[in-house]
């Protein structure tokens, strides 16, 4: 994605990159749970081209422009603060002429409320019935929208006061010789979000050092309220697009992070719960307890246009719940939240082995479903693929969410001894366990002994090389000889772009190195992938694509983004970008958590 964004928490500002202006001509805007609240802010001098000298976290300083011959008369510095519903812009005008000038200036702006599903898809949608209202009274400027039950508004404030109409607001400044003037503005939203912030470990390695304290930035920055959970906090996925409770990214996010931002595994875990699966609903793919996939707050996910209000469509986040819990313990020792939350976990075990297939050999999910085709991290409609580009049909059980429910059910094994005081249940789930591994063995193994994508609805392997297998190697499942064959294969170059892993190895009919999941590059993937490696004993191969990722991460002012595209890399460029990568984005943000 381009451009320039600032978040707190269901908060974002998108920009364009020239001046920081909102067009509203692209998916830039001012966004707020979900809800576009700005799609114009754009600084106007009537009469006058602004030149922009400098862009960065100091603030955006422009002057008229004058051409080569003749010195600007004032300068402009335009500063920004996002919080949670609200965005300040300051105005700092500063005349060099020694006579007072009057200078006129002012913001067009506007607010459609687009849905972000409208402005990511190319769907489209009725909306022909919404009540969309303009108030310039009283020195303040409203917009308000109301469609089927679904309210917003948007209100701008300026200070001091200026002339206000319905497309935006006019100061007429007396600028003295050689001095300066602040204006402001204050846009609010309804409802109001919160969030909160957090702490910087020290790391011994400079570029990992300065890697990890960006990460540990955005992810202060992602992290919000815990809706209907007072006190709890958690990260939203990722701006601007998944500023929201997402289970399978806040879980993995909260796991990386655990060492160093401990708040957010407890606040995702109770949010979790609190939302966990009660009744069996094909509308939104829920059954009882099942881990949620997102909830929305938008106009199209409330007026169910959309089914993502509170969606289900996730195999993997109810055992990455459970390996959370379970992980959480051992770093904190919280026995008193991990006791509230046995029931929790009871049902989460429950739907593995019952609605989620375990008992029958594997978590597996339909692809028929309203919403998403797959229900896996990679949940793109084309993503899980033979290697001669056939799609596999579902039911589908991928590789890594074996894995997952593997240390789920050790991890909880761990817990019912300890915590829960049910001895037998720990027996039972320690050898459900070893039964999974064993079949896995058998099932998954591909005869060049890589790791199959998934099995499809016959029990066929899905033989596409991709990089899930890094994922079942870091959560143990694998053998030594077996772990040794597949380290070397996720290794090679086929697999590692130079930058880091791709989601899909090169040279298979399916690959495309611009695909999202059958080519990308994602950090947070790669970080799996060498953690795993890591934790098997190879760790020069580990060693070898941390250092590739961070040597990524260098060309973007240390923030990891969503993902890159699976381009090799090449002698004095750096990584070619993905053309739609949010950033920042919480699971990328925290991928240098994970690094050797």
């Amino acid at each position: 994605m381009t451009g320039h964004s600032v978040v707190a928490g269901t908060t974002c500002l998108l920009t364009a990159v020239a001046g920081g202006d909102v067009t509203g001509t692209d998916t830039d805007g001012f966004f707020a749970d979900d809800c576009r609240h700005l799609s114009r802010l754009v600084l106007s001098v009537p009469g006058t081209v602004l030149r922009v000298l400098r862009r960065d976290t100091a603030g955006t300083v422009c002057v008229p422009d004058t051409g080569r011959h003749a010195d600007a008369p004032y300068a402009i510095v335009r500063r920004r603060e996002v919080s949670a519903g609200r965005l300040v812009e300051s105005l700092e005008l500063t005349g060099f002429a020694a006579t007072g000038q009057t200078v006129e200036l002012g913001y067009e702006l506007a607010a459609d409320f687009a849905d972000q599903f409208e402005l990511r898809s190319a769907g489209t949608f009725d909306k022909s019935d919404a009540v969309r209202e303009v108030d310039d009274s009283g020195g303040r400027l409203s917009f308000s929208y109301a469609r089927r039950g679904f309210r917003r508004g948007t209100f701008i404030d300026a200070e001091p006061p200026a002339d206000v109409c319905a497309d935006g607001l006019r100061w007429s400044v007396d600028l003295p010789p050689r001095g300066t003037v602040t204006l402001r503005i204050t846009v609010t939203t309804t409802p109001p979000p919160d969030r909160t912030g957090g702490r910087v470990p020290g790391v011994f390695r400079d570029d990992l050092s300065r890697c990890v304290r960006q990460g540990l930035a955005d992810l202060d920055a992602l992290t919000m309220p815990a809706p209907g959970v007072p006190g709890a906090v958690l990260p939203a996925a990722g701006a601007p697009w998944f500023l929201t409770v997402f289970g399978r990214d806040s879980l993995l996010t909260s796991l990386f992070a655990l060492h160093h931002r401990p708040e957010l595994a407890a606040g995702t875990l109770r949010v979790l719960a609190a939302t966990q699966g009660r009744s069996a609903d094909a509308s939104r793919v829920e059954e009882p307890g099942k881990i949620i996939h997102e909830t929305r707050r938008g106009e199209l996910a409330t007026t169910g246009e959309v089914p993502y209000g509170r969606y289900y469509g996730t195999v993997d986040a109810t055992p990455l719940f459970l390996m959370l819990l379970a992980a959480y313990h051992e770093v904190s020792g919280d026995d008193r939240l991990v006791t509230a939350l046995e029931p929790a976990a009871r049902a989460a075990v429950g739907w593995m082995l019952g609605p989620g297939g375990l008992s029958a050999g594997y978590l597996r999910y339909r692809t028929d479903h309203p919403g998403l085709v797959h229900h896996c991290w990679k949940d793109s409609a084309d993503s899980i693929v033979f290697a001669d580009g056939t799609a596999a049909a579902g039911p589908i059980a991928v590789a890594e969410a074996q894995g997952y429910a593997y240390r789920a059910l050790t991890g909880t094994a761990r817990l019912a001894a300890r915590i829960w005081d049910d001895p037998a249940w720990s027996k039972t789930l320690s050898d459900t366990a070893a039964g999974l591994r064993d079949r896995f063995a058998i099932d998954f193994r591909l005869p060049d002994g890589f790791v199959a994508l998934a099995l499809d609805a016959a029990g066929t392997a899905v033989d596409a090389a991709a990089s899930n297998a890094g994922h079942v190697l870091w959560c143990g499942l694998l053998d030594d000889d077996w772990a040794a064959t597949v380290a070397a294969r996720l290794a090679d170059d086929e697999f590692f772009s130079g930058w880091g892993i791709r989601t899909l190895a090169a040279g298979q009919t399916p690959y495309h190195p611009l695909s999202y999941h059958r080519g990308g590059v994602w950090p947070h993937d790669t970080a799996i992938t060498v953690a795993g490696l890591a934790a098997t004993g190879y760790r020069a191969e580990a060693e070898r694509i941390a250092d590739g990722l961070l040597a990524a991460a260098a060309w973007t002012g240390d923030r990891l983004p969503e993902i890159m595209t699976g381009l090799a890399r090449e002698p004095g460029g750096g990584p070619v970008p993905y053309p739609h990568s949010c950033s920042p984005q919480a699971w990328a943000a925290a991928a240098p958590l994970l690094l050797p």
